[in-house]
């Protein structure tokens, strides 16, 4: 059976590419892992706080705050906290101002969150931030993507891609698939995708973030506890069952790969963290790394290749994958079916691959 698309990829993008595409027509998505989501998506911070990145980005997940709004239990208050030393004052006026943040006193950020300590001279704090439950937005998406007749393979790697009279033939997993239209939702790996179908690449860059789970500090309940950024994202912190996260934010350039964590990198990041801590680390629950991959002008890119309109391009999420998927996919759904986008005509030019000649 031929497709009508064939997405690589089985993260965020391509899971919900799928759902959105197979009402459109027949879907098969090809995933190297043996289950979804397994790279970057798997490895997200999870947290839906529209304010945060590029203009175009900001855009983007605002404008799927109403998906994630409909749905039942994918959002989970959390709340946004920015701390820093008296010496980080440019940065955090920055923060506050592109972020949409209200500064707070000191007192207050300890108020919420205890363990903070002198250090502290600048602190701000917003609402507008939410955990996702990740598993239950991918879920969500693959089970409608199967309703409607899409086929998800996993466990398929893609060894070759090939043009056809009609479009594309994909070997993976030991098997061809053919299809019309082929979407590239290969996070990491795009431009390597790309160049498998003789596509020209578009120079995304994959950058290590690395991240450790701690114990609660001082055995405090930190369930209502803010999601806590030192100015300019120099670390974040965050309450995950029960247990906190902490990274360094680092964005060191890789070639793709299924990354892990840096243990030097690692422990910079904690340090940073702990010098605004009145509790220690004393002990790494678990360690990992994630993959964040960029555009030139660290914007996603969606729409259909300029050189080669049968390839379409949803990549370059970096640390925006979860919460701009439900507004990326719908937009992927609206330009191949040549429906007129929902969203702005500067948005969508903002996002066409065609801005990088």
């Amino acid at each position: 059976m031929e497709n009508d698309f064939i997405i690589i990829g089985g993260g965020i993008a391509g899971v919900s590419a799928a759902a959105r595409l197979s009402a459109l027509g027949q879907v098969s998505l090809l995933e190297t892992e043996s289950a979804l989501a397994h790279h970057a998506s798997g490895r997200s911070a999870a947290l839906y706080e529209p304010r945060y990145g590029a203009p175009a980005v900001v855009e983007l997940s605002l404008a799927s705050g109403d998906h994630f709004r409909a749905q039942d239990n994918i959002l989970t208050p959390r709340g946004l906290m920015i701390i820093t030393k008296s010496d980080e004052g440019d940065a955090f006026r920055h923060d506050v101002e592109t972020m949409h943040m209200d500064p707070i006193t000191p007192d207050e950020a300890r108020a919420m969150v205890p363990i903070l300590n002198d250090q502290v001279a600048f602190a701000a704090y917003a609402d507008h931030a939410w955990d996702i439950d990740t598993d239950l937005l991918i879920q969500g998406f693959a089970r409608t993507a199967r309703s409607q007749g899409a086929r998800i393979v996993t466990g398929a790697p893609v060894t070759a891609i090939t043009r056809t009279s009609t479009g594309w033939a994909v070997t993976a997993g030991g098997q061809e698939f053919t299809g019309i239209t082929l979407v590239n939702a290969a996070g990491a790996w795009v431009d390597v995708v790309a160049g498998m179908a003789g596509i020209q690449p578009l120079g995304f860059q994959p950058n290590r973030r690395s991240m450790a789970r701690i114990p609660a500090p001082g055995g405090h309940d930190i369930s209502r506890w803010p999601m806590i950024f030192g100015a300019g994202e120099t670390w974040y912190a965050k309450p995950d069952a029960g247990a906190l996260i902490v990274s360094p934010a680092e964005e060191h350039p890789m070639d793709p790969h299924d990354a892990w964590a840096d243990d030097m990198v690692l422990a910079e990041g904690l340090a940073r963290y702990e010098e605004m801590v009145t509790e220690p680390v004393t002990r790494l629950i678990s360690n990992w790394a994630g993959l964040r991959t960029f555009s030139p002008d660290r914007v996603l890119v969606i729409g259909r290749d300029k050189r080669d309109p049968s390839f379409f391009w949803i990549a370059g999420q970096g640390g925006y994958g979860f919460q701009s998927a439900p507004a990326a996919s719908k937009l992927a759904a609206d330009l191949l079916a040549g429906t007129a986008p929902e969203l702005s005509p500067d948005l969508v030019a903002a996002l066409d691959p065609a801005r990088f000649g």
